[in-house]
């Protein structure tokens, strides 16, 4: 349907991340590697560059920005619930980063992936393709982010893990929210 009713591009793009995410990362790699989120992480990330491509029929470099976010508040988001749910994933046999590497190790990945996830955040505006409502939105949110991501390094209890997990859910949301409420406000004040 993608190819015969939206554009040829958009449907080779949904056939790559299909079987990225449902044949390479289900059958293959997330049982073979404990980098098994990041590398499967690029499939979960495509839906706004298909969403752009459907529209456009272009990939720009603004949507691969937001898929480069998408990628890296990936690990984060998934490792917290790893760590969090550490005896589970344990007693599955699948290799994820906790088990494979430790708790210390893990905390350190994501404190990494979500500094890089900020900064991904703040090229969004940096290039121009958002304003001040999406940067003041933003900052706030990644202030709260790297909030949780510090109490990961504090004798907190591991519900800190649960908590940066369940943020995580609702901070993707609130990013594409703010996008898309600046992009309105500016819509709006052009019309106006």
């Amino acid at each position: 349907l993608l190819y015969l009713q939206v554009n040829r591009l958009t449907a080779w793009l949904t056939l790559f991340a299909l079987v990225g995410y449902g044949v390479v990362y289900t059958f293959y790699l997330k049982r073979a590697t404990s980098q098994n989120i990041v590398i499967g992480g690029l499939s979960g990330a495509m839906p706004p560059l298909l969403g752009w491509v459907a529209v456009t029929g272009t990939i720009d470099p603004n949507s691969l920005l937001l898929v480069l976010i998408i990628f890296l508040w990936t690990p984060p988001h998934f490792w917290a619930l790893a760590v969090y749910k550490y005896d589970d994933y344990l007693e599955s046999g699948l290799p994820m980063l906790p088990i494979t590497h430790g708790i210390e190790c893990t905390r350190m990945h994501i404190a990494l992936y979500s500094i890089l996830m900020v900064l991904a955040c703040y090229l969004v505006y940096l290039v121009g393709f958002a304003g001040e409502v999406y940067l003041v939105w933003v900052t706030l949110l990644n202030i709260r982010f790297l909030y949780f991501v510090y109490l990961l390094y504090q004798d907190k209890p591991m519900n800190v893990y649960n908590q940066l997990f369940l943020y995580s859910i609702r901070y993707l949301w609130w990013l594409f929210s703010a996008l898309l409420i600046d992009k309105v406000l500016v819509v709006y004040a052009f019309v106006a």
